[in-house]
């Protein structure tokens, strides 16, 4: 991932009245986590050159370089407010970062292909995780991990551990956990109830 480059300026207002004040003005109110010196700097943005700068951009943590005072700064995006009604950015903060230093981040989990299990057995494929928690240097940050499970079948589970994600990238999210199972259809939980005639039947002759 190659920087976002975005122009900022110091800030100096504070408080609801003043950052209201601040918005009308085409600006966003902001902060930047510093990492050597500690404490928190606080930053306002253009809105409409962050929103161009922005655009495409679906990632959680988005690296930008941000222009403070002709200074450049390497910070990760780790929130970002928006107005409710128009959807427009509100507040953005930002964790400064080194480029050469390993950060954590997670990254959502996708799951492509058509498992055997489902085509050939007629199972259910289930995600049971919908993200993962990894550490990589800045610049190999992804939007997202596509992971295949075409070879997945009925009663098959991948796991965290199972992930082959590169070298560039650690697992911090433990391997124990399911990533992914394909359901017996007898086992999905459509077919556990009403539909289910030997349920039905169970249920009349306790009744009995």
């Amino acid at each position: 991932m190659d920087p976002i480059k975005i122009k900022a300026e110091p800030r100096t207002e504070q408080g609801t009245g003043a950052v209201r004040r601040l918005r009308r003005t085409g600006m966003i109110p902001g902060s930047v986590m510093k990492m050597k010196k500690g404490g928190t700097e606080l930053i306002k943005l253009p809105q409409h050159d962050f929103m161009m700068a922005m655009r495409g951009r679906s990632g959680k943590q988005v690296l930008v370089a941000l222009d403070l005072d002709g200074k450049e700064t390497h910070a990760l995006m780790r929130e970002m407010q928006n107005d409710v009604l128009a959807g427009t950015p509100i507040h953005v903060d930002f964790s400064e970062v080194s480029l050469t230093e390993k950060v954590r981040v997670t990254v959502p989990v996708y799951l492509v292909g058509e498992c055997v299990g489902v085509k050939l057995g007629g199972g259910i494929l289930q995600q049971v995780l919908r993200s993962v928690d990894v550490e990589c240097l800045p610049t190999d940050i992804v939007e997202k991990f596509d992971i295949d499970v075409s070879n997945l079948g009925v009663d098959q589970t991948m796991f965290v551990r199972d992930l082959q994600l590169g070298d560039k990238f650690s697992t911090v999210t433990r391997g124990e956990l399911a990533l992914a199972v394909v359901k017996a259809p007898a086992d999905a939980p459509a077919s556990a109830g009403g539909d289910n005639p030997e349920v039905i039947k169970k249920g009349k002759e306790e009744k009995k």
